[in-house]
Parts: structure tokens; sequence; C-alpha cells
């Protein structure tokens, strides 16, 4: 089956100048992308978009995960088409030796005290995740949530696997 994409004239020389001066096109382009509290921005953690922010807290409501207590673990597994799976789940509370990265809820308009949301990443998962950001896209072919990797060197065409 073939893919039809509509674009103006404009974005297509656009794309075309890019292509030839060998510009990569800009993932995150358009996107407001949200670093975890205590963290800089070029610090290689996990970041995520806004879009993403909404659906976890949305996504932890409709499952009774509290932030206080709980947050979206986020890691890796063997296997897949490509070597290695995404895989995503609730979690009452981090391991020992997770890393936790905190986002604040202010982005979302909520400014009423209420906890961060967080994000656990194990030791392993942390050596391929590391400057990723989480992202979540809604269109009218896919909905779910989207990694962002820039240590992937190759996925497969669904998108939950890759190798590195």
């Amino acid at each position: 089956m073939a893919m039809v994409s509509l674009q103006t004239a404009a974005e297509r020389d656009a794309e075309h100048a890019a292509a030839a001066a060998g510009e990569k096109k800009d993932p995150l382009a358009g996107m407001t992308v949200l670093t975890a509290e205590g963290q800089t921005p070029g610090q290689k953690g996990i970041q995520v978009t806004l879009k993403a922010l909404k659906r976890i807290r949305n996504a932890m409501a409709k499952e009774n995960v509290s932030p206080e207590m709980g947050g979206l673990r986020v890691g890796i597994t063997g296997g897949g088409c490509s070597g290695l799976s995404y895989n995503i789940r609730f979690d009452s509370q981090p391991r020992e030796r997770d890393r936790v990265y905190s986002f604040d809820q202010a982005p979302l308009g909520i400014d009423d005290g209420s906890p961060n949301i967080r994000i656990f990443v194990d030791p392993k998962s942390f050596i391929y995740l590391h400057g990723m950001v989480l992202d979540f896209e809604e269109t009218i072919m896919r909905q779910g949530f989207n990694f962002i990797n820039p240590n992937s060197t190759k996925s497969c065409g669904c998108g939950s696997s890759f190798s590195s």
C-alpha cells in the first residue's frame, strides 16, 4: 500500500534543500521538551514532551497511581525485530538503584501544589536511554508513546524495538 502525503511547494523545496545540504530533519521540531528538576537541558538524562507529560498524568489518574507513591517505569528488554524493545509501565515506587526523573506539573497549567510526575529508569536501561525524549504521538494511523532516542542506530517499522 502506498502512502500519500500532502505538502506545499515551499515545504517540498525546503526538504530538498536540507537533503542536498546533508541536514537531518530535527525529530523534536515544534515540540515543547521538558527537562527534569535538577537537570540542565544539555545534560544526558530523560526528557519528556508536554504532550507525553499530559498523557502520563491522565493515565496515572485512570489507573489510580498516585504521583506521591508511584511513577512511570521506562526501560528496555532484549528481543524484538531489531534486538532491544522498549517497555513502559506504572510502578508503585522506585527501586534502590533507579534513576528518578521528576517533572513539575506547572507546564500543564497545574499550580495547585500537586506532586511531580516521576519516571523511573533502571541502571541497565539507562545505558541505552540516556539523552532520550519521550513523546506522545496521536495521528490517524497511530496513537502511543514515541521514544526519540539518540542512541538508537536502527529501529524496526513499528518503532517498538531498536539496536544501539
